[in-house]
């Protein structure tokens, strides 16, 4: 964290998550602040469902859409990936050997059918049981891994970099990823760290300028040491949570993930949703200069603005 961003963010409040340090802390990790649920327990959740996002920092829920709801969006999603008015735009990104489509941003301002979706009372309903009540899209994306070519992601804590490059100041907020395609072990599902989420570690290294351009394609900036992943999976694990398409996977903002390649012939996608809470709104980035583009990280109030076309 810069001397600069420290000295504005102390006068302020002190930062019980630092990162992006020059040198290694002393302990590999920091206890978390906030409590995991603050929602009310009546919803489309279960008490289970509930007690498993407790405990490990994720859960799925399968046929979370029908097949009607499932084709439709699968359709929008081919519809996006198809604009060649999209595949140079900053809020789209490749993969990095190749020019095809690996993320669209903000595609609840693009498409009306997301929009819609990212509003929806079952959705809605389902994160404030486990974040609370006053919950807005903090940032909307579609994810899209090719069959054969799909590259990985290396582990991280959303959390982490929304806090060092955005300016989170707690942990009050859920992601919200619906599978388009069936998830297997082949395909590159989504790798877990259970019990991750009640620990923030603290990664080494000061934030490039503009380094969301390089790290939406492979991060390097705001990953976890070895050492201490290899500590936390000798004592969790890793889950990768796989099912049929239309099943919704929620997880806390600080619970560790990432993914491998696809090496099947089968593509892999998903629509994904951050909710943050009204109150843990976006303020100076704790470990950057700058802040991210708006398509990547939103006020509760504001639209997306940076659309030009």
């Amino acid at each position: 964290m810069s001397a600069v961003n420290a000295q504005r963010h102390h006068t302020l409040m002190e930062d019980p998550y630092p990162t992006r340090l020059a040198t290694a802390p002393e302990r590999p990790w920091l206890p978390r602040q906030e409590n995991i649920l603050r929602g009310p327990e009546e919803g489309p959740l279960t008490l289970d469902q509930r007690e498993a996002f407790r405990r490990k920092g994720f859960v799925f829920i399968p046929n979370f859409l029908d097949d009607t709801e499932l084709e439709g969006y699968q359709r929008e999603l081919e519809a996006l990936l198809e604009r060649d008015d999209y595949r140079d735009q900053d809020f789209t990104i490749t993969e990095p050997s190749s020019n095809d489509i690996r993320s669209v941003f903000a595609m609840h301002f693009l498409s009306e059918r997301f929009g819609q979706l990212a509003q929806s009372p079952k959705l809605v309903k389902s994160v404030e049981q486990l974040i609370g009540e006053d919950v807005y899209v903090m940032q909307g994306r579609i994810n899209y891994k090719p069959g054969f070519e799909g590259k990985g992601f290396d582990w991280h804590s959303d959390f982490e970099t929304w806090h060092a490059e955005d300016g989170m100041p707690r942990m009050n907020a859920v992601s919200a990823s619906i599978v388009l395609t069936d998830n297997h072990e082949f395909n590159g599902p989504l790798m877990l760290i259970p019990g991750s989420h009640e620990k923030f570690v603290p990664c080494i290294g000061e934030t490039p300028a503009d380094n969301y351009k390089r790290s939406l394609k492979k991060q390097e900036a705001g990953v976890p040491g070895r050492e201490a992943l290899a500590e936390l999976v000798a004592e969790h694990g890793i889950e990768a949570p796989k099912g049929r398409a239309g099943g919704l996977l929620l997880f806390d903002c600080n619970t560790l993930h990432g993914s491998n390649a696809n090496m099947s012939p089968d593509a892999r996608s998903n629509i994904f949703f951050v909710f943050n809470q009204r109150d843990n709104v976006l303020d100076t980035p704790f470990g950057a200069r700058h802040h991210r583009p708006d398509f990547l990280a939103h006020t509760p109030d504001g639209r997306w603005r940076d659309l030009t076309l």
